[in-house]
């Protein structure tokens, strides 16, 4: 476990890098679940040791934050990253709800906006992963009842599709095509056992015309997806053309003189703009290859290898799991100054 972490783009403390929130209290919280803090199981795996009680852990960190000074913050966002921006979605009105009504608060998520896509093979194995993620944590009934009472749980974990319930303002930064949702939900190994995509998903310029164009449908599926988020100011988004995962940690994608720009402003800009009501922000990049301010993710082939070798979905799936119990969310939030 890394025992030192950077924080830099958004949770930079140099007004040069960060200037909205600069000088705001920030806290990182490490991802221990596998889902999203939903997870709540009384019952201890007999065989694992493990607890699947991450809503337990969410809301314990939030009330010892509170007592830390949180209660008396005049501004509070629940942010992640990946399966941190999923839970800043997921949490983001229980999050207001634990919080003084005294206090502004609002969320943003960074490539969490996970779709229930097809993959190359044409079934959709993330939603039968999601299924079995509810199922094992008993996430039910942490997810909006608005949207249990229409579909499966298993459902609800995507925001397209519990999105709509959302009433705290929220912000969704993601690429139209996120890195990790085009190796993982579009050409994940189980579906790819012949390593077809494999050159493609570790750098977007050794995709064939023919991936590019099943890329292309993808960016539809995930625009059209988005549209669960509604039209109301109060519910922003930047959705660039990158081939990108996780843009607001890093100082190179949030802010700098090369920094990616959507419709003249940097992530940084246009997420300041929403949160402080300067400005709402809602929109999305021309199709790839259009935009030049990209910062495409290259992928170290050592740490990437080929599906040739877990080609059974079990296999393929726990590798999902290792990803995603790496991913840390992130609170920050601004105490009053006197």
């Amino acid at each position: 476990m890394v025992k030192q972490l950077a924080f830099s783009g958004m949770l930079s403390n140099k007004p040069q890098f960060n200037p909205d929130f600069y000088n705001w209290n920030k806290v990182k919280v490490r991802y221990c679940d596998g889902a999203s803090f939903t997870g709540d199981i009384e019952a201890v795996d007999p065989a694992t040791n493990l607890h699947f009680r991450g809503a337990r852990v969410f809301n314990a960190v939030i009330e010892d934050l509170l007592a830390k000074g949180m209660k008396n913050a005049e501004y509070a966002v629940l942010s992640g990253c990946s399966a941190g921006g999923l839970t800043a979605i997921l949490h983001c009105d229980n999050f207001r709800a634990l919080v003084p009504s005294s206090t502004k608060v609002k969320c943003f998520a960074d490539a969490g906006y996970f779709i229930n896509g097809k993959d190359v093979s044409g079934v959709s194995h993330i939603e039968a992963f999601y299924n079995d993620v509810v199922n094992t944590h008993g996430s039910a009934k942490f997810l909006p009842a608005g949207c249990t009472s229409k579909m499966k749980p298993g459902l609800c974990f995507f925001p397209q599709n519990m999105a709509p319930t959302i009433q705290t303002p929220i912000f969704i930064i993601n690429a139209a095509y996120d890195s990790w949702q085009i190796k993982n939900i579009l050409a994940p190994g189980v579906a790819d056992p012949h390593g077809t995509w494999h050159n493609c998903k570790l750098d977007i310029t050794k995709c064939s015309s023919t991936q590019l164009q099943t890329m292309q449908g993808f960016r539809l599926e995930f625009l059209n997806a988005l549209n669960g988020l509604g039209t109301s100011p109060s519910k922003g988004f930047f959705i660039n053309g990158c081939y990108a995962h996780c843009q607001t940690e890093m100082q190179e994608t949030w802010l700098r003189a090369d920094s990616p720009i959507l419709d003249g402003k940097t992530i940084a800009k246009a997420v300041g703009d929403w949160f402080y009501d300067r400005s709402p922000f809602q929109k999305i990049d021309c199709p790839y290859p259009c935009d030049k301010t990209c910062h495409n993710r290259i992928f170290d082939p050592q740490e990437n290898p080929s599906p040739t070798t877990y080609g059974t979905r079990s296999n393929d799936f726990e590798r999902i799991k290792n990803f995603n119990r790496n991913i840390l969310t992130v609170i920050f939030l601004h105490v009053a100054l006197s």
